[in-house]
């Protein structure tokens, strides 16, 4: 079957994950559990992204190394994909020294192959800070629009900039006026490349998101211009030339080759060829936030046609848009936010995925609010899917003693079950998350109200057969949802599978539930959550010591 790459977003190393960053990588992991359930072979990759100035600023505020702060969120950001059940297959940091070493080959490519250029140029400067100032570290008015802008991308247009283009710039640290002192970089030739990126996104757009299509056409109409690839900055990778000591190459493109360097590292580590996931015949899907499309729809296929054209370039872009939280943006600085450490350790991970992808931005912005979250969570994790399986598996246990049924699925019931197959599925296929997940919870309501009309607790004296093909006939729809859900809800449907003593991976077609089995004891798969309590709960988690140390 076609291999499958999926590479999602690498998290900057300068602050804790929050709701809004794994709302945006989650349906990565559900793509990856999807496509190995059907047989795709996959490799699924992402990291963090360790270089950049805001990285070494805060480094020396706190007084400490760039590597050893980038090392802390690396830690931190690792053990929160874990716990989320992440199924990565590999994980990695770009101060790796094999991915510096892939970078600067890169690098040294694109100059053989004559799409980089050496230029002087005036850069922005702080006469207080005493250093020049990467992109991020400017801040002004965007010529287009008139926004507050940093000097790399404008929020409210998703305008690229450069620091020059600001009106009216100044140090984002202390804020004094900044000034133009000459320095020297390289360019990438964009608009030597821009005729190949053209028909490499027409080839292509078809597997972007609306957002990606627009926001790609639209830069491509607007005329793409060269674009410097060196910062003066010593935390990142070294430019591998001689007399550029102290600049590095610049963030933007250490970063989007880490799909690359990670996909050959895995290789090493598990002895299988990472040329398998990069060939053209190869699915190439990444997924990340709306304000990441233009670095993965043109900036990582520039690369890629100017140092490596034999290498699959992306075909599919999973682009979330933002989600704000309680009706307002997300923002780390004024303290709105939810980090994502906090809410697993007051809920389970399976309510946080589930929260999240319910509720995924995936056309157009989503609002997370506490109260909705709650209410999703009892009525339908604990009050659908958790029932359905808690008072099937309680039935059999006090009325079975235990022992699973050796009857046949209703058939009208297997029909709906395959047809969810068939529609979660061919969702999925377009990254249609959300309505993918809806439609497995239609089966679950399906078997919520079979097993009502039926009324086991009656047939069990009236009619023992028939009380036996209801209890037969809901555990083999658990045993499918088992599955259906596997790629949304890992923890729960693990758990199943083995109360159900199911054997090897999930897999995606109809399976039946092994009759004569022992039933674990049935233990409750959710919580019930209140909405008092939570808040409560991260309140609390807000005002640890803990959490203040990692922030």
């Amino acid at each position: 079957m076609q291999p499958i790459f999926i590479g999602g977003a690498w998290p900057y190393a300068n602050g804790s994950l929050h709701i809004g960053q794994i709302a945006a990588l989650l349906p990565g992991d559900v793509l990856a559990r999807y496509f190995r359930q059907t047989g795709h072979p996959v490799l699924y990759v992402s990291g963090t992204d360790c270089h950049g100035t805001p990285i070494a600023v805060r480094a020396a505020r706190e007084k400490t190394d760039p590597a050893e702060l980038a090392g802390r969120y690396h830690t931190a950001f690792s053990d929160v994909f874990r716990r989320l059940g992440f199924s990565y297959d590999h994980y990695g940091r770009t101060d790796d020294p094999r991915h510096i070493r892939l970078v600067q080959d890169f690098f040294g490519r694109l100059l053989v192959n004559g799409l980089l250029e050496e230029r002087p140029v005036r850069q922005a400067a702080c006469p207080v800070c005493h250093r020049f100032l990467p992109d991020r570290y400017v801040l002004g008015r965007c010529p287009g629009c008139g926004a507050i802008a940093r000097g790399d991308q404008c929020d409210a247009c998703t305008r690229l900039l450069s620091p020059e283009d600001l009106l009216d710039p100044v140090c984002s640290v202390c804020g004094t006026p900044a000034r133009q002192e000459a320095t020297k970089h390289f360019y990438l030739k964009l608009a030597q490349l821009a005729p190949a990126l053209e028909r490499d996104a027409a080839a292509n757009l078809a597997g972007f998101r609306t957002n990606a299509r627009q926001e790609t056409r639209r830069f491509l109409r607007e005329g793409l211009a060269d674009r410097a690839v060196t910062r003066d900055l010593d935390w990142g990778v070294p430019v591998p030339l001689d007399g550029w000591e102290g600049k590095s190459v610049y963030v933007w493109i250490d970063a989007v080759l880490g799909y690359l360097s990670a996909s050959q590292i895995w290789s090493e580590q598990e002895g299988r060829d990472w040329r398998t996931f990069w060939q053209p015949d190869a699915s190439a899907w990444y997924v990340h936030g709306k304000d990441n499309i233009v670095f993965h729809t043109l900036i990582l296929p520039a690369l890629l046609l100017g140092a490596a054209p034999e290498l699959k370039r992306p075909d599919h872009i999973v682009s979330s848009e933002y989600l704000t939280l309680e009706g307002e943006k997300i923002s780390t600085s004024r303290g709105h936010v939810i980090g994502a450490a906090e809410l697993l350790d007051c809920c389970p991970a399976d309510a946080v995925r589930y929260g999240l992808l319910a509720n995924n931005p995936e056309k157009r912005d989503a609002d997370f609010s506490l109260h909705a979250f709650v209410a999703s969570h009892n009525g339908e994790l604990l009050g659908a899917f958790g029932n359905l399986v808690q008072r099937t598996f309680a039935f059999v246990w006090q009325y079975r003693d235990a022992v699973t049924p050796n009857e046949a699925c209703d058939h009208a019931l297997r029909r709906q079950i395959e047809d969810a197959y068939r529609d979660c599925g061919a969702f999925l296929d377009r990254a249609e998350i959300r309505k993918s997940l809806e439609r497995a919870f239609l089966l679950v309501r399906q078997l919520n109200q079979y097993f009502d009309r039926e009324k086991p607790w009656q047939t069990r004296h009236d009619d023992p057969t028939a009380c036996d093909r209801t209890l037969a006939t809901c555990l083999h729809g658990i045993c499918n949802l088992a599955q259906l859900l596997a790629p949304f809800l890992p923890f729960a449907s693990a758990s199943v599978r083995a109360a159900l003593q199911l054997d090897g991976p999930p897999g995606w077609s109809y399976v039946a539930c092994p009759c004569g089995r022992i039933l674990a004891k049935p233990e409750p798969l959710y919580p019930r959550l209140t909405e008092t309590g939570l808040q409560a709960a991260l309140c609390c988690q807000a005002r640890s010591p803990r959490l203040q140390s990692v922030r």
